[in-house]
């Protein structure tokens, strides 16, 4: 197994990595609406929210190596089912290429009070290498 770390993702804040490799899979642990580098989004709604997970999940995915055609299964966790069309619109919009199996799972509350978290398990090719952001590095 190897661990992935990339600063284009926000550092894990508890005992966990961002991902992990292992036998032929990425595991992208759950991502929030966190910027890499911590500070506030500019806007805090819904949809800001989204993107902003979303692409935590694939800067991760991104420095495993693999690529939104990879992805398997992805999980969303959201807060109140009046989001689901809401996360649907800025998914698609998102990753308009991909359409691996997907689960949205309405939820009372996530850490923090924000609103949706996603994790994904994809493909990593072989010979695809496990790094190919530079900002991004091994565990």
């Amino acid at each position: 197994m190897t661990g992935i770390l990339t600063q284009r993702a926000p550092a894990p804040a508890g005992h966990y990595s961002q991902g992990i490799v292992s036998r032929g899979h990425v595991f992208v642990s759950g991502q929030l609406p966190i910027r890499p580098d911590r500070q506030p989004l500019a806007d805090d709604g819904f949809e800001a929210q989204a993107r902003q997970a979303i692409q935590n999940m694939l800067e991760v995915l991104r420095a495993a190596g693999s690529t939104p055609q990879h992805l398997v299964k992805v999980t969303a966790y959201i807060v109140g089912i009046d989001h689901w069309a809401r996360f649907n619109a800025v998914y698609a919009s998102m990753l308009p290429e991909a359409r691996p199996a997907r689960s949205v799972v309405p939820v009372s509350e996530l850490h923090y009070g924000y609103l949706v978290e996603i994790d994904a398990i994809a493909v990593h090719e072989p010979g695809s290498g496990t790094e190919t952001d530079p900002a991004g590095s091994l565990q």
